[in-house]
């Protein structure tokens, strides 16, 4: 079997893709911030991949049907998530009401400092604020859903209520349903809805947005051995795949995001080569979230062998992927990646700073 792809690449912002758009010599990633004047062109035929490198102009022009479609999912506006704007990279703040949380080691597992802790991330400058009540670390074992429900639903409730953007991050049906129903304005599913044959059914009935999340095997065994032969590659296919599945069951595609899933059944290279080449995605044609806040391999990068001791490399990582075009920038040290972006996009284009 044939599959194609397009990687955008000579990543521009600012005033710099303001000038390169408007005289045709680049295109906007998602309708977005971010243009692309040159594309890497990718076939692969079972083992064999070729890949070659032509600017925009040339591939824009081109009147084979295979680059058009794959390059018109790349360049088609998002649509709004939750009322979250997508032309731009927005933040989403994680909340673990867990116990046994790698990142924090618990600090919001309370409900109060749950809700407290939302509050704060919202004036920090998340748009989104993602509550989970069941670890998905490297080795960790899952929960019943009543637990799941008395850890999460309260905080959704009382965040919800006050009018900020709540995602669920679970993998149950059941608790999807009682979420939404709470205030979550959207799904966070690290199974990409396989976790449960009702998963789907249940997401297309709430008509909410839903991320739909790669990863190889389970929390509890996903790091055992993971293997690819392009991970990069793989990982698209099967998002591809998971997408396609989740239109089938009655999701609209504009309801859908997609997370490459970094640290999910990756080793520490599989997810450095995801986030060098991660302006492939946008080829899926949904917004893309990326999460490496605080996740190991940073910490085997800057020398931290404590979650909570990443936050700089968590920080440069999110850039990263912003600069990438990445629409949700999924973390825990909101304030810090909130400035950092102020500080990159004023970088990028200094006209539009008034001080």
């Amino acid at each position: 079997m044939t599959r194609f792809y397009i990687r955008p690449m000579g990543l521009l912002a600012g005033e710099d893709a303001d000038a390169a758009v408007a005289q045709g010599t680049a295109g906007r990633i998602g309708g977005g911030g971010i243009a692309f004047a040159l594309v890497e062109l990718i076939i692969r035929e079972g083992p064999r991949i070729e890949r070659a490198h032509r600017s925009f102009r040339e591939v824009s022009s081109s009147r084979e049907s295979s680059i058009g479609e794959k390059l018109g999912l790349i360049l088609e506006p998002r649509t709004a998530v939750a009322g979250v704007d997508m032309t731009q990279a927005s933040i989403m703040g994680i909340i673990n009401v867990t116990p046994d949380s790698f990142s924090d080691g618990g600090e919001a597992a309370r409900k109060e400092d749950a809700i407290a802790r939302g509050i704060e991330f919202a004036k920090d400058g998340a748009a989104i604020i993602d509550v989970g009540g069941e670890s998905t670390r490297p080795g960790s074992d899952g929960i019943s859903i009543d637990e799941e429900r008395c850890r999460v639903l309260t905080v959704i409730s009382e965040l919800g209520g006050r009018g900020l953007k709540v995602s669920i991050d679970t993998r149950k049906p059941q608790i999807m349903e009682e979420a939404v129903k709470a205030g979550a304005a959207m799904i966070n599913d690290v199974t990409a809805l396989r976790f449960d044959p009702e998963s789907r059914r249940t997401a297309a009935k709430l008509k909410r947005p839903v991320c739909l999340m790669h990863a190889q095997g389970d929390p509890k065994t996903m790091q055992n051995n993971p293997v690819y032969e392009d991970v990069v590659l793989d990982v698209f296919d099967e998002l591809q795949d998971l997408i396609e599945k989740a239109v089938s069951a009655g999701l609209p595609r504009g309801l859908l995001l997609a997370d490459p899933g970094i640290g999910f059944g990756k080793t520490y290279r599989h997810n450095l080569e995801i986030l060098q080449k991660l302006s492939v995605y946008h080829g899926l044609g949904v917004p893309l979230v990326v999460g490496a806040s605080r996740k190991a391999f940073i910490g085997a990068i800057t020398g931290e062998p404590a979650g909570k001791a990443r936050a700089h490399g968590s920080v440069g990582m999110a850039i990263a992927a912003a600069g990438q075009g990445a629409q949700i920038l999924r973390v825990h040290d909101v304030k810090a990646t909130s400035q950092a972006l102020k500080a990159w996009r004023a970088a990028t284009e200094p006209s539009a700073l008034r001080l």
